[in-house]
């Protein structure tokens, strides 16, 4: 079974498909929360301005969503992986969150948590800390009278109009201080969002980690954990080491989250991820081996989704949502590679190529035909 796909310097060669499918352990039980970061499906035939309507396909979204329930996970909505800030507004993510939660009411043992930001706030109109506090207090209380959990987002607004981290820690003092229930915080890279450069009120790593684990300690009982995402294992460790007992480590590095998940005797995170959106059959399979104490069956299994991961994460990091939902198309889970906001368009069809072999090398094309077939459909558009 093979392929013709593109490749260095534009020239095409044969690609013969090597993995077998991975197949999930369906009722598995993990020894780590994990969170999988869910993406959206777009409707193609409403959707007539694609960057500022955004229309969902809510019958697919919401079927993706049973997809990861059914395979173990709980699900982060409306994160950045559904687009939140590229092309998917706050009126949508509502709409999202309010489905979503109803949704998990009709599944045994589903659990979500979803995004709380200041997303509706442009960066430009925020004034003052009491819009950007305003903001997030709007998006809690949604979340909090739809009898959902909330994820504090990283905020444009707040980057923009705080002057240090004395600012930082007004706002999510007060926040912290109004939740209803415990919250999960979000710590964004930059390479994942370019706004949120100097987030906390320090481009210095140690500066800005004293700033965060402060806010923490003050909130410890209000805090479930700490979702890290600044692809640095090193980071995430260091900040770990220095949580108050009872609050747990998310990683959210999409470049090293094997051997952070595994851990050692130091520790381990539990995650919260947007790979898991395009790994989840595998990181089923591979955490149900972790849970029964085996490192190395674990090893075997997640360590060849790394390169795909890199390879979807790669930079410009904050396109990576093209891969996830092209994994999704791949797979049979939506009839159509298209995107809220045209978001397909941002990587290349070499891009896509690669992703197509390293998924078919960790064992995630679940059904090889298929993904041929729609691999081809998507070369003959680029022209190849």
């Amino acid at each position: 079974m093979d392929i013709s796909l593109p490749g260095e310097g534009g020239h095409s060669s044969r690609y013969a498909l090597v993995g077998q499918p991975v197949r999930p352990v369906i009722g598995a039980r993990f020894s780590r929360v994990a969170y999988a970061a869910a993406h959206v499906v777009a409707d193609p035939l409403k959707m007539t301005d694609p960057w500022s309507r955004p229309v969902v396909d809510w019958d697919r979204t919401m079927a993706f969503r049973h997809h990861l329930w059914r395979l173990g996970f709980r699900i982060a909505e409306a994160m950045d992986t559904s687009q939140r800030g590229m092309g998917f507004d706050w009126p949508s993510a509502r709409d999202l969150i309010r489905r979503s939660i109803a949704e998990s009411r009709t599944v045994d043992g589903a659990d979500l948590a979803s995004g709380a930001g200041t997303d509706h706030l442009a960066p430009a109109s925020a004034r003052t800390l009491d819009d950007v506090i305003a903001a997030y207090e709007e998006q809690f209380a949604f979340i909090e009278g739809e009898g959902g959990k909330a994820i504090m987002m990283a905020s444009r607004a707040l980057a923009a109009v705080a002057k240090g981290a004395d600012d930082y820690a007004a706002v999510y003092d007060r926040i912290l201080s109004q939740a209803s229930g415990k919250v999960i915080l979000h710590w964004l890279g930059d390479m994942f969002d370019p706004a949120l450069k100097g987030y906390w009120g320090s481009d210095d790593f140690e500066t800005a980690l004293d700033t965060v684990v402060a806010i923490i300690e003050r909130h410890a009982n209000k805090v479930e954990g700490i979702k890290i995402s600044l692809l640095d294992a090193g980071k995430e460790v260091a900040l770990r080491d220095r949580l108050p007992h009872g609050v747990v480590m998310f990683t959210g590095d999409d470049f090293n989250y094997p051997e952070l998940i595994a851990g050692d005797s130091r520790g381990h995170s539990h995650a919260l991820l947007g790979i898991f959106d395009a790994i989840a059959p595998v990181a089923n399979a591979a955490l149900a081996r972790l849970a029964e104490g085996d490192r190395a069956g674990y090893d075997a299994l997640m360590t060849p989704t790394v390169p795909l991961s890199r390879k979807i994460f790669e930079a410009p990091t904050e396109y990576y949502k093209a891969g996830i939902v092209f994994m999704a198309w791949l797979n049979g889970h939506q009839d159509h590679f298209t995107m809220v906001g045209g978001m397909q368009s941002a990587r290349g069809i070499r891009h896509y190529a690669e992703v197509f072999r390293l998924a078919d090398q960790a064992g995630l094309l679940a059904d090889p035909d298929l993904a041929i077939a729609r691999m081809k459909s998507l070369c003959a558009v680029a022209g190849v």
